[in-house]
């Protein structure tokens, strides 16, 4: 279906969706619709009031939360309107699908590659434990010594500095690094790759793999990254240095550069709740035991936010990200388009109400408590001397003010030619769009056809 037709088809499903509330339900269909709209609001700001308090008062938000959309069926079904509801929201489930479809080119811009030679003294770490094991599940060591690489597996048993392990690989003569394992390893290694510019090699190995992700690998099986080493080409992408303590103004990223990011730097709630012992143990636990002290400001330091023009003072939590991650990624926050856009994706969240909670449920991450720009540098401070930051997945300690610079370009990746790419998300619905396309697109094809 071309997509003129698609935004016709969500045009009309929208216009049913409506149709259908009015015709059955009559004027009862604006009751219905507040209804609904007060079950979504009071089960946001009972979310809320669970998260940000305890005993008493944390049960009979529990219960709010489980019996406001309850009731609301209830009272659906009572007034024999049930069905009517239902129709509806699927038929304004096919608009908003047919709209993002009808917007989406169903391309994703791909980053640039260029060919490249095979490395002569490939050198790859291999962490055992990540993913469950897929190192060994996949014979990942075994098929990259008999792809000519030297391979170093990590002893679980003993902590290394993988960091150094590939300084020493460099100066042995190493013109290609790689790593089998987890995000934050991978960034250890790739900092010393962009150090010495010589290519870089994922191996999707660990749990998550976001990075591996964005870069259109395949993240079920790790061993075809391997095919980097035989048929492989280059891209050129940017990371991210995070910078503890004061750092003058202007300096180059890559000068005393600190910790290299490749997905993001978290800071506030989450980075405080991942320090803490207990987390690996229960984590489910310790979120509810410490998230009512620190989303109400009653412990943990209160950060301040500076990325280009914009200062946010005071948020609960801030990410900040290796290239900005997708908008109406229904997937929520995992994936970003392109890794060589240049900037910092910086998404700020700060919620002081039950109303700021359900205002943002309401209208789709949309209001006052949700902060998104893009920034070359970000400062993080705090009233603080050191601060809790997660830098892709690992949990450190760092001086305030923390600096997070972008170096652009400063990566080279050594991946497949042939790989399955990006995901693609079609991007969120405009309706002033969708609508200027279902109409001026047959507009233009009827001038085409008196000409």
């Amino acid at each position: 279906m071309s997509r003129r037709w698609t935004a016709r088809l969500a045009l009309a499903a929208g216009l049913a969706a409506l149709l259908v509330l009015v015709v059955f339900g009559g004027l009862g269909s604006l009751v219905l619709m507040g209804v609904g709209w007060a079950g979504l609001g009071l089960t946001a700001a009972g979310v809320w009031w669970m998260l940000t308090h305890t005993g008493w008062i944390r049960a009979l938000a529990l219960l709010l939360v489980v019996a406001a959309p309850v009731a609301v069926l209830v009272l659906y079904a009572a007034a024999g309107l049930l069905w009517v509801v239902l129709v509806s929201l699927g038929l304004w489930l096919l608009a908003v699908g047919a709209g993002r479809a009808a917007l989406a080119d169903g391309t994703s811009p791909a980053m640039p590659e260029r060919p490249v030679g095979r490395a002569r003294r490939p050198f790859l770490i291999m962490n055992p434990r990540s993913g469950g094991g897929k190192v060994g599940k996949f014979r990942l060591a075994e098929r990259a010594r008999a792809l000519g690489a030297e391979v170093v597996v990590l002893d679980p048993a003993h902590r290394q500095d993988v960091a150094e392990l590939a300084r020493r690989a460099v100066r042995d003569g190493a013109d290609l690094l790689g790593v089998a394992g987890g995000d934050g390893t991978q960034a250890l290694v790739a900092g010393v790759a962009a150090e010495h510019d010589i290519p870089f090699m994922v191996i999707s190995a660990g749990t998550r793999n976001h990075f591996a992700m964005d870069l259109g690998l395949d993240r079920q099986d790790p061993s075809t990254c391997l095919e980097a080493l035989t048929d492989g080409v280059e891209l050129r992408v940017d990371i991210g240095h995070i910078h503890a303590g004061h750092v003058p103004t202007g300096e180059p990223a890559d000068r005393n550069a600190g910790r290299v990011f490749v997905n993001n730097a978290s800071f506030g709630v989450y980075a405080a709740v991942v320090q803490s012992p207990a987390y690996r143990d229960d984590k489910a636990r310790t979120m509810l035991e410490m998230l009512p002290d620190l989303l109400t400001h009653h412990s943990g330091a209160r950060l301040s936010v500076s990325a280009g023009p914009l200062t946010v003072d005071g948020p609960q939590a801030v990410l900040v990200s290796n290239n900005p991650y997708q908008r109406g990624d229904s997937a929520g926050l995992g994936r970003r388009e392109r890794l060589d856009s240049g900037e910092l994706g910086v998404l700020s969240v700060d919620v002081t109400s039950a109303a700021e909670a359900a205002q943002l449920l309401l209208y789709g991450g949309q209001g006052r408590g949700l902060t998104e720009v893009t920034a070359r540098e970000v400062v993080v401070d705090a009233d603080a001397p050191v601060i809790p930051v997660g830098v892709d997945g690992e949990a450190l300690m760092l001086p305030t003010p923390v600096h997070c610079r972008l170096a652009p370009g400063a990566l080279r990746v050594r991946v497949p030619r042939h790989r399955p790419g990006v995901p693609y998300s079609p991007p969120p619905v405009d309706w002033r769009r969708v609508r200027r396309l279902a109409l001026t697109m047959g507009r233009v094809a009827a001038g085409r056809g008196a000409d």
